[in-house]
């Protein structure tokens, strides 16, 4: 019968080729299998490991050998101190993306009860945090795919809230019944269609939350178009993009001639967030 730590070390040497973390994406797996957390694991290496627990690690090992992100593997994602749900229906939401909500949550005060939707929602992990943090808002979730509005509904009934859910492209729900909103929140697919086939992100995430056209722009310059039509006087629409898109998009926003517009690096330095105060 095989121990934790005779399990780890095979996992760990399958797991070489394919991951720059082995030895953490094998703690991770075991960890879920046995129920326990990574210190625990290493704590216990001589423990063994009963045929059904060996059994269900070696499967899970596999697939990730195999590429699939661990997020997918285990069914969740911690995002901004909350765990989520995630399926292959929605794109894994990740670090970087979190300025754009500390940047919403410094915009809106404790006591905010205003209008906050969040477009292309995913995961609805923006939406959701930010109505977990700001209890009085009023939050719509819009998406294009009704698989990824399921994800999104059974993230808000784990966190305790209640969003709007409106399926359809863009802006166009909030367009069709009137909305209109004091804070925007959007992270749309930014990668150009030509570079899409080379990433790896591409071999198990959804293409069409990836997929932003030739130039990578084509549904952020969409959505600042309509800007106008559901944003109240003086609303905040933040828009997460790419590292090299910082220049064309604020001249793409300075169109509107909002009051304030700019770009935001994120941590590393690089273009991150589009800043448009209208």
């Amino acid at each position: 019968m095989k121990t934790v730590a005779a399990a780890l070390r095979a996992a760990t040497q399958s797991l070489q080729a394919r991951s720059d973390t082995d030895a953490l994406d094998a703690q991770v797996l075991l960890a879920e299998v046995c129920g326990r957390d990574r210190a625990w694991l290493l704590a216990h290496g001589d423990r063994p490991l009963t045929p059904p627990q060996a059994r269900r690690f070696s499967a899970l090992v596999a697939r990730r050998a195999q590429g699939e992100p661990l997020a997918y593997i285990r069914r969740r994602q911690a995002f901004f101190d909350r765990d989520f749900h995630v399926s292959p229906a929605v794109l894994i939401p990740r670090p970087e993306s979190e300025l754009l909500l500390e940047l919403a949550l410094a915009h809106a005060p404790p006591d905010f009860s205003g209008t906050v939707a969040e477009i292309g929602a995913g995961s609805g992990a923006l939406g959701i945090a930010f109505a977990t943090l700001r209890p009085r808002a009023r939050v719509i979730l819009t998406d294009i795919s009704p698989a990824a509005l399921t994800v999104a509904r059974v993230n808000a009934r784990r966190n305790g809230v209640n969003p709007t859910f409106l399926q359809g492209d863009l802006l166009l729900p909030l367009l069709a019944r009137g909305e209109r909103v004091d804070l925007l929140l959007a992270n749309l697919p930014y990668v150009r269609s030509e570079d899409l086939p080379g990433l790896e992100v591409s071999r198990h995430e959804p293409w069409i939350a990836l997929d932003g056209g030739a130039e990578g722009l084509d549904l952020i310059r969409r959505l600042l178009r309509d800007l106008p039509r559901v944003c109240q006087p003086g609303a905040l629409a933040l828009l997460e993009i790419g590292m090299l898109q910082g220049a064309e998009a604020l001249r793409l926003a300075r169109a509107l001639r909002p009051r304030q517009v700019r770009v935001l690096p994120d941590l590393a330095g690089l273009d991150r967030v589009l800043y448009v105060h209208l």
